[in-house]
């Protein structure tokens, strides 16, 4: 894989990494402004606030679980296995890598994973 195209990549990488880390920030502090600003109310009230922060977990969640992939790619750059699908071993796509930098597999790899899981 091309050196330039990996350096670019980790620097896309460490980027969206940043900016996902600042979200989980801001997010955080959005979720302390809900369960500190609620007090009692009717039920229907109260209902949505347990709904905003089971929202703001959700994407907490989702956001953890992309750092976990960036951090692993960012590993592979390192090892100089990055753009190798993690199933098969062949090269993943740079346009694949580009839209998804943190991407593990090959598209014929994650296809068939996601069928499995159906």
């Amino acid at each position: 894989m091309e050196q330039n195209f990996v350096e670019r990549m980790n620097k896309s990488l460490t980027d969206l990494k940043t900016e996902i880390i600042s979200n989980l920030v801001v997010s955080n502090e959005n979720f302390r402004e809900i369960v500190e600003g609620m007090d009692p109310k009717d039920l229907a009230d109260i209902a949505s606030d347990d709904i905003d922060r089971k929202m703001i977990e959700a994407i907490g969640s989702q956001e953890l679980k992309r750092l976990k992939l960036i951090d692993s790619a960012l590993t592979r750059i390192q090892q100089g296995k990055y753009g190798l699908c993690m199933k098969c071993g062949k090269r993943i796509p740079q346009d694949r890598l580009e839209a998804i930098p943190y991407a593990l597999m090959c598209i014929e790899c994650k296809t068939a994973e996601e069928r499995r899981n159906r």
